[in-house]
């Protein structure tokens, strides 16, 4: 398996196993506005409803994030090479390693460590459509692009 790939993976599996998080934090709630039965002290069981509908529609909002991130995710084609940098990019620099895509945090393979970062990012909009050898700066640091897979 190629390191583009094993990352892709990662990142696969991390979404997957949030989206699975949030789908039971919603059978939950409807679980609970489901059973909630009226009780005698009728403000206090409306107040009860009010906070489990809150608590959906959050939770309604980050199942549809995990969604699109898995979306994206799923345009990316890992054994795509690159000569410049753009979503799937696998980037190298004297700095740290990047993996173009959904932000999902820090990722190893082996004894190296990668940053799955999202397209939004200030430092995936300072990379994006570079090539091997520029220099840039970020945050007042110079860094050079060495490798893009």
């Amino acid at each position: 398996m190629t390191l583009k790939l094993s990352l892709y993976n990662q990142c696969l599996d991390i979404l997957n196993s949030r989206l699975e998080v949030i789908q039971n934090a919603i059978n939950d709630i409807q679980n609970a506005l489901e059973t909630e039965t009226k009780s005698s002290v009728g403000d206090k069981h409306e107040t009860g409803r009010a906070m489990l509908q809150i608590e959906r529609e959050k939770t309604g909002q980050q199942l549809a994030e995990i969604q699109k991130q898995l979306e994206l995710l799923n345009k990316i084609n890992p054994e795509l090479k690159q000569n410049s940098i753009a979503l799937g990019s696998l980037v190298f620099t004297s700095k740290s390693n990047y993996f173009l895509g959904v932000s999902v945090g820090e990722l190893k393979v082996g004894n190296e460590t990668f940053y799955a970062i999202s397209m939004a990012t200030p430092m995936a909009k300072v990379l994006v459509s570079k090539s091997i050898g520029d220099i840039l700066m970020f945050r007042g640091q110079e860094i050079t692009i060495t490798k893009i897979l």
